[in-house]
């Protein structure tokens, strides 16, 4: 049954509704339970595609290896240019997580995550009702993957978070934290979300559930 329906990877926002099937394995991964460091230690280890000799040093990894090449990656990833529209930073440490997100929304905003009543192997779950609309004052943090806890957090104009309620095929319940994108025009017209849903750039609003450790600040 899992084999024949397709991962839910982006979708239109017709499709967020009551009663949809929706195959998320993205949902029922293990968690990244990589800490934060504190944050002076944070700042006193460098974070830059310049210094990748020294942070391998400090890790003790070799170049070569497939850890090195992650955590290249991920620093290449921070250190990228904001599209148009959109705020992007990446932090290290958990008081520049809290810090850089007051600065981006404001002091009156909530922290939302994913959630699972239990462990499951079974990625499929039905849309129940219930949604929430967060609105779009928000900023997205997708963990990504280093020695210690690195989340690239951005914030893409026109984009609204839904907090949605699910029920797997084996009664698992869960809040799931889904994102609609309404302007596109500034993407490439390279996005895989265009080649799988067969559409050009800003012209339908776009969505995606997060991933699992991928958390979510919007306001109260």
């Amino acid at each position: 049954m899992v084999s024949s329906i397709h991962e839910t990877i982006f979708f239109f926002q017709k499709d967020l509704r009551t009663g949809k099937l929706v195959n998320l394995p993205s949902l029922i991964a293990a968690s990244d339970r990589t800490p934060f460091l504190p944050d002076r230690v944070a700042k006193s280890i460098p974070f830059s595609s310049s210094k990748f000799p020294e942070i391998f040093i400090h890790f003790s990894l070799k170049p070569q290896t497939r850890e090195a090449e992650i955590m290249k990656r991920t620093i290449r990833v921070c250190e990228r240019e904001a599209v148009n529209g959109e705020q992007m930073f990446c932090v290290r440490s958990l008081e520049s997580f809290i810090d850089l997100s007051i600065a981006t929304l404001g002091k009156e905003i909530q922290l939302l995550s994913n959630h699972l009543s239990k462990e499951t192997n079974n990625p499929l779950f039905t849309i129940a009702r219930g949604m929430q609309d967060m609105g779009e004052n928000e900023l997205v943090c997708h963990k990504e993957r280093y020695p210690r806890a690195v989340f690239l957090c951005h914030s893409i104009n026109k984009t609204t978070v839904y907090k949605v309620p699910l029920v797997g095929r084996d009664g698992t319940k869960a809040n799931a934290l889904a994102v609609c994108h309404k302007d596109t025009s500034a993407w490439s017209p390279k996005h895989i979300s265009f080649q799988i849903l067969k559409v050009k750039p800003g012209t339908v609003p776009i969505c995606h559930f997060l991933a699992k450790d991928t958390l979510a600040w919007v306001s109260n």
